[in-house]
């Protein structure tokens, strides 16, 4: 199974700085509370209970004759059945183990322990699994992100002897525009908005800061005022909602070279990145 080289993108501009930038833009007296692009989406990070709850509340609802309730639940149902994770999706792992305390000089190029073996970052197949070194096939069906930690740990336990295990769903979004290196990136999903834009190098000189949106499907679902103060509140992709697939777009001054043509022309050309590895744990 071939890997992602597990390197951190090297960055333009810090996020700390972009998001001043960002905060100056809004306007004074904004209200520093903020709702998600989609308030009736659950969290990213929603556990069982919490989604098994919002799915009866809806069910609920729909008796009252809330057609949209009704749509709400049975997504959150299906939620449940299949899980979080869709083919293409990446995870990345760092596994501990009982450390080793040889009695003489080990060799220079020693086998990789199962530990260091299983450190790395993992795509999901299309039956929903993961392949594993050593391990083998694991299947995520049904497991939610807020179970991957806890459900890989048994996984692993079975080969590893008390295993300390990190695991990290990663989500994956576009970034275009006036950036540096327009592309797809996998960020975790507690990271900040502005991680998102930094991983692609941060704003270009010619970039409108004030127009900056967030789009899902060709539909707009985060820009101005909101925008902004999520990003000068350092607000994360999980806190804003935001999903797998959507875009960051970045318009620049007139005459720049985006549009549509372009944006996939670009995207389809760049390999896909992880942002800020080192950091991910």
């Amino acid at each position: 199974m071939t890997h992602l080289p597990v390197r951190p993108c090297r960055l333009r501009i810090p996020s700390a700085t972009f998001a001043l930038g960002l905060c100056c833009l809004a306007p004074p007296g904004a209200a520093a509370a903020q709702q998600p692009a989609d308030s009736a989406s659950p969290s990213l990070q929603a556990t069982r209970a919490a989604l098994e709850g919002l799915a009866q509340r809806g069910d609920d609802a729909g008796r009252a004759g809330g057609a949209a309730s009704r749509s709400s639940a049975a997504l959150i149902q299906e939620r449940l059945s299949d899980g979080d994770f869709r083919p293409g999706d990446r995870v990345l792992l760092a596994v501990e183990g009982e450390p080793q305390l040889p009695d003489r000089p080990v060799p220079a190029q020693q086998p990789r322990t199962i530990e260091r073996q299983l450190s790395d970052t993992f795509t999901v197949g299309p039956a929903l699994e993961l392949t594993l070194p050593v391990i083998g096939v694991i299947s995520l069906r049904g497991v939610l992100r807020a179970e991957f930690e806890p459900y890989l740990t048994h996984q692993i336990a079975a080969f590893v002897k008390d295993p300390v295990v990190h695991a990290k769903p990663l989500v994956r979004v576009a970034v275009a525009g006036a950036v540096a290196k327009p592309g797809f990136y996998f960020v975790p999903a507690d990271a900040a908005l502005s991680d998102a834009l930094t991983a692609a190098g941060g704003p270009t000189q010619d970039a409108k800061l004030d127009k900056v949106r967030v789009e899902r499907s060709g539909q707009r679902i985060l820009q101005g005022k909101a925008l902004r103060l999520a990003f000068s509140e350092g607000r994360t992709l999980d806190q804003m909602s935001l999903q797998a697939g959507d875009q960051f777009i970045v318009p620049g001054v007139p005459g720049h070279a985006y549009d549509n043509v372009r944006f996939w022309a670009t995207l389809l050309s760049i390999p896909v990145a992880i942002y800020a590895i080192s950091r991910a744990f």
